[in-house]
């Protein structure tokens, strides 16, 4: 699948439900509810998709998002399913954490490859009031849990926002670094709970690096590719090594290389996190597999993809899956 840009499209994004269990100030409004509705694509109906999407469209990459893919009951089931298809190379998910202490291992043992934590501060109290919930300890306890359990290489995601948790950034990454874990800061984007006060709570990386330099003394750039994260090798004033990453879509967009289709978990087409979405495909999936509809409704909402994000998102970031 190429776009009309001529980028290759190979990295699904797959959004499974809108649940979650923090409820994030960047991320949830508070209206929102917490169940997925009813008509959600199954696991069958996913593995018949992303079965098609590899044999026919060169797709080599899942990513499971949400919400929280873990609020879905049926999680094993869909990693199990997507796991035993030839040609996924890389399938992995993005988790608030809350599960991997007590679930990290299933997850493994189902073929799922690595994982992706959100963490946005190690002060309990400041995680508290960004996440909703009193539980930093246990995400904590998640991130060691994957790592046992081999879901690596894990990197952590921490939204940064003025006025709340930059302050926090080098405590992040020294705790990167005694995990040997990647930290990727991500720049606040005008979309969700936040769009009206972006300008207000928005830090630019440029700024995030400054914070960072009392602790730092030396970055070595790493290759980005088609990853979303400018990342860097860098040297702790102690001698230790860390990797850290920057997600610059607003200060120093990476449209030019994404290789991106999302689908939410009730088949909407998005082929970019801030755009519309650009059709429904589960017209082409049930009551039966309708190849041909499916190829079409894929093909317009690639074509449709924009040379550039547009300037503000539409969508709830739990509904669309970041």
């Amino acid at each position: 699948m190429r776009d009309a840009q001529d980028r290759p499209i190979r990295y699904l994004r797959l959004s499974l439900t809108e649940a979650c269990q923090m409820r994030c100030v960047y991320c949830r409004p508070a209206v929102l509810g917490q169940s997925t509705p009813p008509g959600r694509i199954t696991p069958s109906e996913i593995e018949s998709l992303v079965r098609h999407l590899v044999s026919n469209h060169g797709l080599t990459k899942v990513r499971l998002t949400g919400g929280d893919p873990t609020a879905r009951p049926d999680l094993i089931n869909i990693i199990e399913r997507i796991a035993r298809i030839p040609g996924i190379n890389d399938l992995a998910m993005t988790t608030n954490g809350l599960s991997l202490a007590s679930h990290a291992k299933d997850y493994a043992n189902a073929g799922l490859g690595r994982v992706n934590v959100s963490l946005d501060s190690l002060d309990p109290k400041r995680f508290a009031s960004m996440t909703g919930v009193d539980a930093l300890q246990r995400v904590l306890a998640g991130i060691d849990a994957a790592i046992d359990a081999g879901l690596t290489p894990l990197k952590l995601n921490t939204v940064v926002l003025n006025s709340e948790n930059l302050a926090d950034l080098p405590a992040l990454v020294e705790y990167a670094a005694m995990r040997g874990v990647e930290i990727r800061f991500i720049e606040l984007m005008p979309m969700g709970p936040l769009a009206e006060h972006w300008a207000e709570r928005y830090v630019p990386a440029s700024r995030m690096r400054n914070t960072l330099a009392q602790i730092i003394t030396g970055w070595q750039t790493a290759t980005q590719g088609s990853d979303s994260a400018q990342t860097y090798d860098v040297t702790l004033r102690d001698g230790r090594h860390a990797r850290i990453g920057f997600i610059t879509p607003m200060s120093c967009n990476f449209c030019s290389a994404c290789n991106r289709l999302r689908i939410t978990s009730d088949g909407s087409l998005y082929p970019c996190l801030m755009d519309q979405p650009r059709g429904n495909l589960t017209e082409a999936i049930r009551p039966k597999f309708d190849t041909p509809l499916l190829d079409r409704l894929l093909s317009e909402a690639i074509q449709a993809k924009a040379p550039e994000h547009p300037v503000t998102g539409v969508a709830v970031m739990t509904q669309i899956g970041g």
